[in-house]
């Protein structure tokens, strides 16, 4: 694939054919912050991204490029100063009302004085669920994240991995079309890393779940990815959407001509070497 100096993509590189609507889409997105004042910040800047129904996009940059606002402003958590975003055909603020996504950030973010199960049942508490529904529900969350053993556990009992399976557990307890994270193995050793990326994207493939994945790392965005976003650094805007075609993910993959080549195209994005991407 070609990548582009927008981010927005047709048919097979992540454009939603005609007649099927895209897990997010973002169309001449700005973000400012204090704006006016003399710490005025530009921190996104004309960005247009499709992300297309069980796709896996990751977003990866220079620290401070906007990635993780980028995934705030998909989750509605901040609104955007100029353009507009989209997740699944709603506004942004409609699909948070919906519970129309799960997320997942760096830090686990349990409750500490709720057990596994309870902190996989809390969203579904939120929503209304009976308590016999909700405990059926973190029960197969569990189960699909490998830690049906643990539900009557805290999280200070369980490692750093283990609480990260829980918070993706919990996030995809509404059985979200959409999955937003923001370096959730940022912390993690890199075995740990490794077999919960796998795990990741068996819960995805299992649910054909659409992610948008922040990381820092080029080889978790090669490995995971559909496509790369690759972003400039601030203000953020989106240089060149790398497609990744490594195949079925498997042990071998890490080590194939293709993961590597992945890898080296990204890095050249980055640089701002790699062939069509904007200086």
């Amino acid at each position: 694939m070609t990548g582009t100096t927008e981010g927005t993509l047709t048919g097979e590189s992540g454009q939603s054919s005609a007649g099927v609507v895209p897990a997010v889409e973002l169309r001449g997105v700005t973000k400012v912050f204090n704006a006016g004042r003399p710490d005025e910040v530009t921190a996104l800047d004309g960005v247009d991204l499709t992300v297309g129904r069980g796709e896996f996009v990751s977003l990866i940059g220079p620290s401070g490029c906007g990635k993780s606002t980028l995934l705030r402003l998909v989750a509605d958590l901040v609104p955007p100063t100029a353009g507009t975003v989209r997740v699944a055909d709603r506004s942004a603020r409609q699909a948070r009302l919906d519970l129309a996504y799960g997320i997942a950030f760096q830090q686990a973010g349990l409750l500490e004085w709720r057990t596994v199960a309870r902190n996989v049942e809390l969203p579904l508490e939120l929503r209304g669920l009976s308590r016999r529904a909700r405990h059926a529900k973190a029960r197969e969350m569990l189960d699909l994240v490998g830690l049906a053993d643990f539900a009557g556990h805290y999280p200070d009992q369980l490692s750093g991995g283990m609480q990260q399976r829980v918070a993706i557990a919990r996030a995809l307890a509404v059985d979200p079309p959409l999955l937003l994270m923001d370096e959730p193995f940022g912390a993690l050793d890199e075995m740990t890393r490794e077999r919960l990326q796998d795990e990741l994207l068996r819960i995805c493939a299992r649910r054909s779940t659409s992610t948008v994945f922040v990381t820092h790392s080029i080889p978790e965005a090669v490995y995971l990815s559909d496509r790369v976003v690759v972003m400039s650094a601030r203000p953020g805007r989106i240089v060149e959407v790398v497609e990744v075609a490594v195949g079925e993910r498997t042990e071998a993959t890490r080590q194939s001509a293709a993961f590597f080549a992945g890898i080296t195209r990204v890095r050249q994005a980055l640089r701002g070497t790699a062939p069509g991407a904007s200086t």
